[in-house]
Order: structure tokens, then sequence, then C-alpha cells
């Protein structure tokens, strides 16, 4: 069985050497994983366990602590992604079809619902409202995917993104129409475009479907459009009017520092922040008012349930195997065990929803798929109280 105490990372006591001590030797390459994951080595388009080990040294061992990320559904966010050292992440209209193609289809799933977005040669923003899934999930989606399919079409190797997106968590009244006007016309700040008539027709942004001269039937215009008129010819003219009104503001710093914080766990990940409302105004991630910033710390203390972040992944699974009284080598056992799947949904919730970590490497030690460890996630909730005692006091 495995023991939770631990003597260079992790000990195997008594039991199947061949069971546990490979279960030990796995966990130790899902840490790693995960650690570089947190880097953005693996969030962005690098394979798992295609580093050499030199390079996994050096990319985990100058880790710094991250600021956390805050993520819940229905919450507003600006997002930014940038190419690897300001490089041209979309070469041609086919990588620009293809990451609109991914959004679209994000946006169809119940991922997230679009505002806005705009695609410029070396970034890329959108404004987007959380919906059914974890906003780093979706992300990781988009950007991997695309990553990848880039990679292939262009046939290169290598990370494509610098570091991770950088999201804000946006308070809707008064940013929302003030952040689709800014995003809009970046094209025309960046003189990829010379006039606003040319930035009507310009394919990629979400100005051209706002004026319905580019259809895209799954950006959510009519949330955007009805707070300017009662039709639709009113409201397109006026909100024309609107961003034209806009050009002369040039670049607003104002709008492009605050939002709330990103998390990859959700409100989890922000329950360790014990800072005061000013320290929150002062923080660039932060759009919002002073009310806005007191009513997202009463719902953080409200709705964050146990941190597992520093909570080790064999100390999760002791603890969940001896709640259900299960070994740990068990865990890979194939067929419909009830304590093997129940075992499962217990590590994979408190891994991943409420630690924040990703689901792949986790996959390859409990010997299932990435979507078979979010679909257990999913069945962990359901006990949620159950694995949450499982934490240590005060986590």
């Amino acid at each position: 069985m495995i023991d939770e105490q631990s003597h260079g990372g992790f000990v195997a006591l008594g039991g199947d050497p061949g069971g546990d001590m490979a279960l030990a030797t796995a966990i130790d390459a899902a840490t790693r994983a995960c650690q570089i994951v947190m880097l953005g080595a693996c969030e962005y388009g690098t394979e798992y366990g295609t580093l050499p080990s030199k390079t996994i040294r050096a990319s985990v061992l100058p880790i710094m602590p991250r600021q956390p990320r805050l993520d819940a559904p229905n919450v507003l966010h600006h997002v930014m992604v940038r190419g690897l050292e300001r490089r041209i992440i979309f070469r041609d209209d086919r990588d620009r079809a293809d990451f609109v193609a991914r959004v679209a289809r994000l946006a169809e799933s119940g991922a997230w619902t679009v505002f806005a977005w705009v695609l410029l040669p070396n970034h890329a923003h959108l404004l987007v409202r959380t919906g059914n899934r974890p906003l780093p999930r979706t992300m990781r989606s988009l950007l991997t995917g695309y990553a990848g399919a880039f990679n292939r079409r262009h046939k290169r190797v290598g990370h494509l993104f610098q570091n991770r997106y950088k999201s804000i968590v946006v308070e809707e009244e008064p940013y929302l129409l003030a952040l689709v006007r800014y995003l809009h016309l970046n094209p025309l700040r960046a003189k990829v475009l010379p006039t606003l008539r040319a930035l009507d027709r310009f394919p990629w942004t979400g100005h051209s479907a706002l004026l319905g001269t580019v259809p895209r039937p799954w950006q959510d215009t009519q949330t955007i459009l009805r707070q300017f008129g009662p039709s639709p010819t009113r409201a397109t003219r006026a909100y024309r009017a609107f961003v034209a009104a806009g050009i002369p503001q040039g670049r607003r710093p104002e709008l492009q520092g605050g939002g709330l914080l990103r998390s990859q766990g959700g409100w989890a990940a922000v329950r360790a922040l014990r800072r005061g409302r000013e320290a929150y105004l002062g923080d660039e991630r932060v759009l919002g008012s002073t009310e806005f910033v007191a009513q997202l710390r009463r719902e953080l203390a409200r709705d964050a349930p146990p941190r597992a972040s520093h909570v080790s992944l064999e100390t999760l699974i002791a603890r969940v195997c001896r709640q259900v009284g299960l070994a740990p080598s068990g865990l890979r056992a194939g067929g419909r065990h009830r304590a093997v799947a129940r075992a499962r949904a217990g590590i994979a919730y408190l891994w991943v929803a409420v630690g924040g970590h990703p689901a792949r490497p986790l996959a390859s030690i409990l010997g299932v798929s990435p979507q078979a460890v979010y679909q257990a996630v999913a069945r962990g909730q359901e006990e949620r109280a159950v694995w949450e005692r499982l934490l240590p006091a005060g986590a």
C-alpha cells in the first residue's frame, strides 16, 4: 500500500512492488508534467512526454509562484494571447479561419458566449462570458488544438504562444460596450486597416458580424445591438456611430489593466489571497468598481471549497483509496468495479476541480483518457462533501 509519509518525494511500503512502485513512478512523471503545464510548455502545444529529461529539470526547478486566476460560470473575461517573442501566429487566411472555427465550435458547445473578438498578425483578443466549462480548460482546447494544426500546416516545431494567455475578468457595466469597441478598433490602431469603412467588411473581427456584413451565427450580436436600438437597422447604425466616436481616443490604458483574477482551479485557487480591497483595486488584473470588488470577495469567501493545490497527488490517492477500501495499485484495473470507479471520481474531483491541475497527466496514472477524467470529475462532484473532508484543515 502507499504510505502518506514520504522520503525523497514518495515511498511505497509493502504490497506489490510491481504495482505500487509503478504507480509511484507514474505519479512522479505526472507531477513533473503538471509543473511543465504550469509554465505553459504543454498548455500551448507541446505534447506530454516529448521533452528530454534535461529540459524537464530546467523547466521544473526555477518555478516561481504564479498569480492565481479566477474563473466561475457566467463571468465576463477579456482574453489575450500573443505569439512567442511577438512572432506571427496567423500567417494567412487559412490560419485565421482555423482559429475562428475553433472559437465558434466552443461557442456552439456552450463553453462560452462570444461578444467581441479580433485577430491581428501576432496576437488575438476575445471578449467572452464563461459557460458550462472552466475558462482554462476551454483555452487549453483552443490553443493546443490551433498550435498543433499551425505547426503541421507550416512544418514547424516548438511553442507558438507566449507563456500562458492573459485573462481579465470584467465588470459588465460600464465596461462591456467600451471593450467591444476597443477590441474591434485594434486593426485601425495597429494600422492593419486604413479606415472604418475597411473595418466594416474586415472578416477577422466581430465588428463585421455586428454590422451583418460577415455572418457569424455563433457570435452573440443581439446582447450588444439591443443596447443601441429597438430595430436591427437603428441598432447597427447607432453601434457604428459609437465605434466611430472611439477612433480619436486611441489607446486606453485604463481598459488594458484590471479584470478580476485568473484561475486554473476556479474559485478555490483564489482562496489563499488575504489581501485587502485596495490591493485588488491596484491589481492590473482587476477591472471594476469598488462595489464590484467587494462583491467578488464576498462570493469568494462563500463559494470557495477547500484547496487541494498544496496536497500532493500521492497523498490524495492514498486518502481516497483508503476511503473506498481499494489498494492504489488497483486504480488501473479494468472492468466496471464500483470501488475503482468511485476512487477515480474522488481523485479526479480533488485533483482537477479543486486543485486546478490538468487532466492529461492524471489520465496516464489512472489508465484512462483525459475525457474520461473529466467525466470522473463530474461523478466526483456528486460526492464532493465526502472527498473534501479528506483534505487537511486549512489547506
